[in-house]
């Protein structure tokens, strides 16, 4: 597992300009309802404190999850989805020069009680996007935008006039009439998703109980919260107003009692309990699963709390005993070969490594990007030869991770290969959204590149890629 910021990632860095997500920062953004993706100019400044939570074994959940549900709407190739590490009980979706990208935290991931209701998240996530609802929701506050400005340019001369309490009134005024039209639109698109998710959901013959029970617990925390709220000043359905068309379908569907196999809630379960584990605050992790708790799940997170601490010796014990009742599961290694890393033990660290990329050789760069940095903590020649080859799987899955290019610039630093350094710096900082260091060592790796070769062109293409991503942010 690793943490990184959003904003150093391309699906945020390349959105289209037209159809960036609107993220709000209020504290029930989640109460009643999934926040839509809405167009606005001011995610970077909202998406600061969010981080990026790269795991393997979370990933491949989410994918089997979202994969049936964009084949039934239609969307190929499906989504990308993301886990965010922080503890929001959200999720949203975005479209624009990235490609089309769904973002879960944690916090919803450890709220839902069910894969169907996580699964209920993701088909309502996949309603945004089928609905074109990213898109719609730009020319939407394009147009809310226009009797704000009108009412402060109105304000503004009737201050200048000397009436300056009638001008702060009209410029309440427009920013309420905004607020409004965007309100209205918001809850419009936020029923649609609701209703393609429960026909996805019908199409792939998985119950809606699970999208039920998520917004009937989200009903009875508005219920707690507010004795009161004017259905036309939220962005979203209320609660009782939205769970009464959700639960007409879900008596409608044949599918409202398929329960989640065991195998598929096992993972679900261990899955949870890792991100506890590792995202929660220690003595709540530990509370939420003490030593008296000996399930499965439980050790798990323990051993991830145990990483943290550090108590490494506990956490290797904890993970050993894992791998004894399950020697082919391929995360298990991953921790065990992270524990030794955080012990300052590459050696120890790289069979655990290798031992989880054999178990799972496919479309896991997660997992060899992890080898390859215990090969390079190292210092060996012959083990900074192997990382690169490692390295260079890694990148053809995932050609637009940093701290892979990062790596990838240090192996062929320790093998004395300057220019090829070069070239992965410029891919670095490309990835990482800096293109005018990007367009820099691309330059310089051009210059002792041999001309016409494939590493030459892609200088040059990087060289030309960050000019016109400098320009589009001007």
């Amino acid at each position: 597992m690793r943490l990184f910021p959003v904003l150093g990632h391309p699906a945020f860095q390349r959105l289209s300009r037209y159809a960036r997500p609107f993220l709000r920062a209020r504290p029930w953004a989640f109460a009643v309802g999934f926040a839509a993706s809405m167009a606005g100019a001011n995610l970077p400044a909202m998406a600061q404190g969010i981080q990026l939570l790269r795991d393997t074994e979370t990933e491949e959940m989410l994918r089997s999850y979202e994969e049936p549900l964009a084949k039934a709407a239609g969307l190929n190739p499906s989504p990308r989805v993301w886990l965010l590490g922080n503890g929001d009980i959200n999720a949203f979706a975005t479209f624009g020069d990235g490609g089309e990208n769904i973002f879960i935290f944690a916090g919803i991931l450890m709220f839902t009680k069910t894969p169907n209701e996580l699964i209920g998240v993701m088909a309502h996530e996949t309603g945004h996007i089928s609905g074109g609802h990213i898109i719609s929701g730009g020319i939407a506050a394009r147009k809310a935008a226009t009797p704000m400005l009108l009412a402060m340019l109105a304000g503004v001369a009737a201050m200048l006039a000397g009436a300056g309490q009638a001008g702060m009134v009209l410029m309440g005024a427009g920013q309420a009439i905004a607020q409004a039209q965007m309100s209205a639109f918001s809850r419009v698109q936020e029923s649609a998703a609701d209703q393609i998710a429960l026909n996805l959901l019908l199409r792939t013959r998985q119950s809606p109980r699970g999208i039920y029970d998520t917004f009937n617990r989200f009903a009875q925390d508005e219920a707690r919260s507010a004795y009161k709220i004017n259905p036309f000043a939220v962005d979203h359905p209320v609660g009782q107003d939205r769970l009464a068309n959700i639960e007409t379908k879900m008596e409608a569907s044949p599918y409202r009692d398929v329960k989640d196999s065991p195998q598929v809630t096992h993972t679900f379960e261990m899955v949870q309990a890792k991100l506890a584990g590792y995202t929660l605050p220690m003595a709540e992790a530990l509370k939420r699963f003490p030593e008296t708790d000996t399930s499965e799940p439980a050790r798990y997170a323990r051993a991830m709390v145990y990483l943290r601490q550090p108590q490494l010796q506990k956490a290797l014990a904890e993970i050993g005993a894992l791998i004894q009742e399950e020697p082919n599961n391929p995360y298990f290694y991953e921790v065990q070969g992270q524990i030794y890393l955080s012990m300052a033990k590459p050696d120890l660290a790289i069979p655990s490594y290798q031992k989880a990329v054999n178990l799972k050789p496919i479309a896991a760069p997660q997992l060899r990007l992890a080898l390859a940095v215990a090969q390079l903590a190292t210092d060996r020649t012959d083990m900074s030869q192997a990382a690169l080859s490692n390295l260079k799987i890694a990148s053809l899955t995932e050609n637009d991770d940093a701290f892979t290019w990062y790596e990838t610039a240090q192996a062929y630093s320790n093998l004395k290969n300057e220019p090829m350094a070069t070239l992965a710096t410029a891919e670095f900082h490309y990835s990482g959204g800096d293109y005018k260091q990007a367009a820099q060592f691309a330059a310089r790796a051009r210059a002792k590149l041999t001309q016409g070769t494939g590493d030459w062109e892609r200088a040059n293409d990087i060289i030309g890629a960050s000019a016109q991503q400098t320009r589009d942010q001007n």
